[in-house]
């Protein structure tokens, strides 16, 4: 086959782009860039129906093909006290890490003989496609000879379809010298409180630019853009030999740079040094059964291992139960519209409609198009994350549009949406909920964490803690951590604050299946008040 320079273009893989290192402070530097040219829709179209049309010469019942780009970069600085020069000596080193990486190429997904098969390839050119098609194709005969029932697809309309991601600056056009100079800038302010020994700070971005056209008409075009900045400082006190982290965890989101701009990150960096050295010289907690306040940043790690993953229908029913386990919310017949989870006060949303989440999408994987779905109800289970080929399964018509891979090459399957805990009623405010406790801890930010296979069993630290007596929040206090029954711990929910104090805090790279695939999702809420919890002392 002959090849031309605008297939060589395309298909040349990842080149290594220059950096111009001299204008920047040494450190690591390591830059892939795709160099591939876009695609306009009509060509993507012309490649697609070559995949489609070979899938139903082959006798496939249903075929689709998802053509996509993406793009990460990771910008990131550390500072810390130079070992060579003594600890005590003052002196600092500053080391940047950039690391940028891309790829591009296809995946093809057919249902012959009720059975699926998927094949992928990163040369985008129509003869691939065909060969890709037909593998596809051979692997899903010789699955059959396993598949107990035909692969059963809820229906969907066709969707001739463009969406993006709102967003004003697009990341990866902003120099890296600019989100270097913004983290050296935090790190100066950080590093204001004496006993402020380390920060580190990071930025990530992705990019994916994706193609979807399906057997059912669909064909689909989006541009999905996540941020994800975050920063942290390190206290050390060299005659105890301790050192404590504050992490000033910042929500991950759908969107432009301007997230980046507007987050806080130099405002904050001087309160989030201070209480690093605070954190240093807190007391232990002495540990009891007590009521705890849990603000959003740490809340949302508990929502996401305790109901994101326990109400997947795929656990549920057992097909990752040799990898990541089961679930308790099971089985479907059971328990759906009939578990009591939580108090009235729970109420949970799955979603991937919801602005600037990490989950937000205008259309899955399946191609269906985004919504958002009642998963918790007063309290009682009502629905479980579904995809296409599952929806049956829970007696339901339609997929919930939960189906995402995490590459081109990776096999679409169920994933968690955004999941998400409604606020309270208006007028709850913070203040109100501490005013209620007696003997308590406010807690905030992810710390260590452990869960059961079946998501029943845990126990949660945090990045920050208070003390509250008397309806007063104290002084900062040391190594805290929970345990609880998911259903104790969510019975227990006494208080939710209002939608003025709800954040949208998220997971950037949650892993599944074999082999695993990552995925980003969030989970909002408002600070939250759940009252009898046994608390740990950690030390």
């Amino acid at each position: 086959m002959k090849l031309t320079r605008r297939d060589f273009i395309r298909t040349a893989g990842l080149a290594t782009g220059a950096v111009v290192a001299d204008r920047m402070l040494p450190g690591i530097w390591s830059v892939q860039r795709l160099e591939a040219a876009p695609l306009t829709n009509a060509e993507l179209k012309n490649l697609a129906d070559v995949a489609l049309a070979k899938a139903k010469s082959l006798g496939c019942s249903y075929a689709d093909i998802r053509i996509n780009r993406y793009r990460n970069q990771s910008v990131s600085l550390s500072t810390r006290p130079d070992r060579g020069a003594g600890m005590m000596s003052g002196k600092m080193n500053n080391v940047p890490a950039v690391i940028e990486t891309g790829s591009f190429g296809f995946g093809v997904r057919v249902l012959h003989s009720g059975t699926w098969g998927f094949a992928a390839s990163p040369k985008v050119t129509k003869d691939e496609i065909v060969r890709i098609t037909t593998d596809a194709v051979a692997i899903a005969r010789a699955n059959a000879a396993l598949q107990k029932k035909p692969v059963e697809l809820a229906p969907v309309p066709a969707y001739q379809d463009k969406w993006a991601t709102p967003f004003k600056k697009n990341p990866f056009d902003v120099p890296i010298q600019d989100k270097l100079a913004l983290l050296s800038a935090v790190h100066e302010k950080a590093r204001a409180t004496k006993g402020v020994m380390g920060v580190q700070s990071s930025m990530v971005f992705r990019s994916e630019d994706k193609y979807f056209a399906s057997s059912d008409g669909s064909n689909i075009q989006q541009l999905i853009l996540q941020v994800a900045p975050t920063f942290g400082a390190t206290a050390v006190d060299f005659m105890t030999r301790k050192n404590k982290t504050r992490t000033f965890q910042i929500a991950p989101k759908t969107a432009g740079y301007e997230h980046i701009e507007s987050c806080g990150l130099l405002e904050n960096a001087e309160r989030v040094g201070a209480e690093a050295v605070e954190h240093l010289s807190a007391p232990s907690v002495t540990p009891g059964t007590k009521d705890i306040i849990l603000m959003p940043s740490h809340l949302a790690l508990v929502i996401h291992e305790s109901i994101g993953h326990s109400t997947e229908l795929d656990r549920a029913l057992g097909y990752e139960a040799n990898f990541a386990g089961t679930s308790f919310v099971a089985p479907p017949e059971k328990v759906l519209g009939k578990l009591e989870i939580g108090s009235k006060l729970m109420n949970i949303v799955g979603d991937r409609t919801l602005p600037e989440a990490m989950a937000t999408v205008g259309y899955d994987d399946d191609g269906v198009k985004a919504t958002s779905f009642d998963i918790i109800k007063d309290g009682v289970f009502v629905g479980y994350q579904t995809i296409r080929d599952q929806a049956h399964l829970v007696g339901e018509k339609a997929s919930r549009g939960c189906c995402n891979a995490d590459s081109f090459d990776s096999v679409p399957f169920q994933r968690i949406p955004n999941v998400w805990l409604k606020p309270g009623a208006d007028g709850t405010s913070l203040d109100d909920l501490i005013a209620q406790v007696q003997d308590g801890i406010l807690i905030d930010g992810r710390g260590s964490w452990s869960i059961d296979h079946q998501r029943y069993n845990f126990q949660f630290g945090g990045d920050a803690f208070w003390e509250i007596k008397n309806g007063k929040k104290g002084a900062m206090i040391a190594d805290v951590a929970y345990q609880s029954k998911t259903t104790d711990f969510w019975h227990a929910l006494a208080g939710t604050a209002d939608k003025r104090y709800w954040e949208n805090f998220g997971l950037t790279n949650d892993g599944k299946g074999q082999p695993q695939q990552v995925n980003a999702m969030s989970h909002g809420c408002s600070p939250s008040l759940f009252r009898g919890i046994n608390v740990l002392r950690t030390e």
